[in-house]
């Protein structure tokens, strides 16, 4: 029993390591989020709560994964997720790091693609139409931590680049659809491409142009 109850202590103080190491290398300054590894700031649309924060290895990509969960919330609801992941790469004898292209969960609803150039940098982002699932395991931190995730529509946006063939980026910000003020469909016909309109395309055009300062606003420090 002894010898259990210390191997279950020795996880817990590696994972807690590797979470402490993980926050060493990003930090938030208000609205401004500031990247040591790689080397990157950019503005956020609104303070957040960083309230998961995590690492894995991932072996058999020559590759370690940090990830970032950050929210804002009203009366222990989520109203917006900004979710940050950055992988680098372990094995300098490995390949450069790729990304595949971003694809939209479906060509029918409003989406908005596209790349920007930031010295040799390549950006892609995103942004579209998706539904909040607080039953995915991916969210369950968050969940457990007593913040309701609204299991209903939010407007998406992601972005990805690579840095130098060593880290890539990957970030999914996302924006509770109600949370404009304006009374929207719970239909995602009515955020179809051929047929949105009214206060849901104002919305979608609002959240379009908040997403798009924050792509813009990304400043890469060269080596």
């Amino acid at each position: 029993m002894r010898k259990i109850y210390i191997w279950v202590v020795c996880l817990f103080l590696i994972g807690w390591v590797a979470e402490a190491i993980a926050r060493q290398d990003l930090k938030i300054e208000g609205k401004k989020l500031v990247s040591h590894k790689p080397p990157f700031t950019m503005s956020m649309p609104s303070e957040y709560r960083l309230i998961h924060s995590f690492s894995h290895d991932n072996p058999g990509e020559s590759s370690l994964t940090r990830a970032y969960f950050f929210i804002k919330e009203k009366e222990k609801k989520v109203e917006e997720m900004f979710i940050l992941q950055i992988s680098d790469k372990t094995n300098p004898q490995a390949l450069p790091m790729t990304a595949p292209p971003l694809k939209p969960y479906t060509e029918k609803r409003m989406y908005s693609k596209a790349k920007i150039k930031k010295g040799d940098l390549e950006i892609e982002h995103m942004s579209q139409l998706m539904a909040w699932n607080p039953d995915a395991r991916s969210l369950q931190p968050i969940v457990k931590k007593g913040i309701t995730i609204p299991p209903h529509w939010a407007l998406q946006g992601q972005f990805q680049f690579i840095y130098l063939g060593e880290h890539g980026v990957f970030v999914r910000y996302s924006r509770d659809v109600n949370s404009y003020g304006l009374n929207v469909s719970g239909e995602g016909k009515d955020w179809e491409k051929d047929v949105i309109s009214r206060n849901e395309k104002k919305v979608y055009d609002t959240f379009q142009k908040s997403f798009t300062e924050m792509v813009n606003s990304i400043t890469i420090k060269n080596p």
